[in-house]
């Protein structure tokens, strides 16, 4: 029944993503959406894009480790930097009509450096891909009780994702991820919901997560 959801959810993620395809017209729509997404499908993708594998299985588990003070990168880290270039430099950027960040290199300083920094991105990128990919392989292994091996799934999971980006680019991307966004907060919502009352209920887990002190975000004095 729950691998049915999962190849339920797979399928309508990339039906969204093929229809929103028809709304491309130029490189402008397929780059950036014309430039002209909703602020709530804005926040949606940034959203979605940002809660991935190490979100839900990473920060978590450093958490329990540490409390607050092992997660001062991600998520306060990351969502201040967020929230500093949309402050200072996103209105600039959208003002000098750039496709990529690529091109800004390039018109400040030239053609090598936009590929040198090009470069360096993709390579940046390549172990935060590679760990959404593996989880989600890791994922339709355990629901299929080995059914799916972790490669197949790690296959079906990026030949979906591949169909849906290729053919409607940053449309695609953006409603899908519009989806995916309710269905993350709708599924770890009930998540949280049962957790807490396996657990004797909320109170009972902000009460032992205080007593260990693990709401401390500050480090010690001294």
């Amino acid at each position: 029944m729950l691998l049915g959801f999962i190849a339920l959810y797979l399928l309508v993620s990339m039906g969204v993503g093929v229809y929103a395809a028809t709304r491309v017209k130029n490189t402008a729509d397929y780059a950036l959406a014309g430039r002209s997404l909703p602020l709530f499908v804005i926040i949606a993708t940034t959203f979605a894009t940002w809660f991935g594998s190490e979100t839900v299985l990473g920060i978590p588990s450093k958490f329990v480790e540490g409390g607050f003070r092992n997660t001062v990168e991600d998520p306060f880290g990351a969502g201040l930097c967020l929230i500093l270039v949309g402050m200072f430099f996103a209105r600039k950027l959208y003002k000098m009509d750039l496709l990529t960040i690529g091109d800004f290199y390039r018109r400040r300083y030239g053609r090598g450096v936009e590929i040198f920094s090009s470069i360096v991105i993709l390579i940046s990128y390549l172990g935060w891909v590679a760990a959404q990919i593996t989880a989600l392989g890791l994922v339709l292994n355990l629901l299929s009780a080995g059914g799916i091996s972790v490669v197949a799934g790690m296959a079906l999971g990026t030949a979906i994702v591949l169909v849906y980006t290729l053919f409607g680019g940053m449309w695609s991307v953006a409603l899908t991820d519009t989806f995916q966004m309710v269905i993350i907060i709708v599924g770890l919502s009930l998540i949280a919901i049962f957790a807490a009352d396996q657990a004797g209920g909320a109170g009972r887990v902000i009460e032992y997560a205080q007593t260990r002190e693990m709401f401390r975000f500050f480090p010690d004095g001294g």
